[in-house]
């Protein structure tokens, strides 16, 4: 049967949205509760929903019973702080599942293209339903920094460089573009991300606000990009190094037991 998809997102697998253009006080995503959780850099987030409206940002699929990324459950504790940006999460009306705001420390090109991931989104999603993608509506006034988009984490070939002032949107398949972010900047970037089921309301809400596939490229000088590559392939080698000698030292240890 397969998954219910936005058509929009099948050329690049993301859609630029118009920039937001109003004013958001910053206590919305300053005074509310952060915890702890790694993602692709020195980052904290801060949920507005997950799984049980608890504070914590684990995988719907880690608690029990497991399940989906869908269906999250609203924190009163931290919406009741952030009523604008937790509208915005509900405004296109697409199912929701976890919706928070990731804090994220300066960081170089080359940190970012180490960090490249993709999401686990659609880990239990029953066939039929909406395939889970994520929404990113920039907070803070980041005019250096920028999303970085592969389809292949080490290929710089397909790399998609987005810009993100105060106001950017995007919606992202983060299930199969590699992802991050570089922050060139001195105070913490800050942006809500929500995870929402592709169907009909999505679709609206792209179009809405003129969804398109692609965005101009934010420049980076050539020696930049070219170092970060290289960074990236001998980071890679050394953590394989790692693991590879640590494995052998497992199986020596288990041999002389």
């Amino acid at each position: 049967m397969g998954y219910i998809k936005s058509a929009v997102l099948d050329e690049t697998g993301f859609v630029v949205l118009d920039s937001y253009g109003k004013e958001i006080d910053p206590k919305e995503w300053l005074d509310i509760e952060y915890v702890d959780w790694k993602s692709s850099g020195d980052t904290r987030f801060a949920p507005l929903a997950s799984a049980k409206g608890e504070i914590e940002c684990n995988g719907f699929w880690n608690h029990t019973p497991p399940r989906t990324d869908k269906d999250g459950v609203w924190i009163p504790a931290q919406t009741d702080l952030a009523p604008t940006l937790t509208e915005r999460a509900q405004e296109p009306g697409a199912n929701v599942g976890r919706c928070r705001i990731i804090e994220l420390q300066p960081n170089s090109y080359a940190d970012a293209l180490y960090n490249l991931h993709q999401d686990d989104n659609n880990r239990l999603n029953p066939d039929g339903t909406g395939w889970v993608v994520r929404g990113f509506f920039n907070l803070t006034d980041d005019k250096n920094s920028y999303f970085v988009l592969r389809e292949n984490r080490t290929d710089p070939s397909i790399e998609y460089r987005v810009a993100l002032p105060a106001g950017a949107q995007l919606i992202v398949d983060t299930q199969r573009l590699w992802h991050a972010v570089h922050h060139d900047g001195t105070e913490p970037r800050y942006c809500l991300i929500t995870s929402w089921e592709s169907g009909p309301e999505l679709d609206a809400y792209i179009e809405k606000y003129h969804g398109v596939k692609t965005a101009p490229q934010f420049e980076v000088a050539q020696d930049v990009l070219d170092a970060g590559q290289a960074e990236q392939t001998r980071r890679d080698a050394a953590r394989a190094a790692y693991y590879a000698a640590k494995g052998k030292a497992e199986v020596q240890a288990m041999s002389e037991a």
